[in-house]
């Protein structure tokens, strides 16, 4: 447990020490919430679905989630190629502790950054159908940070350049960003897109979160959260299997 809370605080220490990464990474979201929040929000209204921007809030946070939990892969390379985790490896504990540290540091970075979106959306004007639904909030938000800090994880020990986890990562985050129904509703799609949105893990962050956030969802939030828990259990699993066989 020492190990796992000292990789943790490492992770979290290196975010709050870095303001411009904290400030840096709200560029995206805060023009998704800007640009399209309010330049399709008419649109949206118009069509009988109420507030756009109440409507994508939830899903740009989970993008914002998505990305920083991913990429903290990238940071398990970073440390391959200074040396760093070859120190770390030889520490007298299983590689499973040291995985679960790594990750969950990613996982804690990446669930602070979903709250710093959440609140840039409440002064862009979203508002939660109660303060109450806050707590499980946070709780779907930290599932979702789980699971794609334990996939960036995956993709970093089966990888030992940067630039290949670059290139997996844009061919990767996006369609699952895409997918996700964090930009458009998820009733009434064709067939194959059904199909894909339904394999796509952050669908179910999204609408969880939604569902919670403003009551409107497609999935039972049960659904949703069984889901997100199946996929976090599997992915650490593959995660721990894969950081197994890092050579260094």
């Amino acid at each position: 447990m020492a190990v796992i809370f000292a990789l943790w605080m490492r992770e979290v220490r290196k975010y709050f020490r870095s303001p411009v990464q904290m400030i840096g990474t709200l560029g995206s979201p805060v023009m998704y919430l800007g640009v399209l929040g309010f330049g399709l929000g008419p649109i949206f209204q118009r069509a009988g679905e109420g507030s756009y921007l109440q409507f994508m809030a939830p899903g740009i946070i989970c993008m914002t989630i998505l990305f920083t939990s991913t990429f903290s892969g990238m940071a398990l390379l970073w440390d391959r190629q200074f040396g760093f985790l070859k120190e770390t490896l030889v520490a007298p504990v299983p590689r499973i502790v040291i995985m679960l540290g790594r990750t969950v540091g990613g996982a804690t970075v990446a669930l602070f950054q979903g709250i710093l979106v959440f609140l840039v959306a409440m002064i862009a004007g979203f508002r939660p159908s109660h303060a109450l639904v806050l707590p499980v909030a946070l709780l779907v938000m930290a599932l979702v940070a789980i699971v794609f800090s334990a996939m960036g994880t995956i993709i970093g020990s089966s990888l030992k350049e940067m630039q290949g986890f670059q290139i997996i990562m844009n061919f990767l985050v996006m369609p699952l960003f895409f997918l996700s129904g964090a930009l458009y509703p998820l009733r009434n799609l064709p067939t194959a897109l059904t199909v894909l949105t339904s394999l796509d893990p952050l669908t179910y962050g999204v609408d969880a979160l939604r569902g919670v956030l403003i009551g409107v969802g497609h999935f039972p939030i049960v659904l949703d959260i069984l889901a997100l828990t199946g996929v976090a259990l599997v992915l650490l699993v593959l995660g721990a299997w894969r950081f197994s066989l890092i050579e260094v």
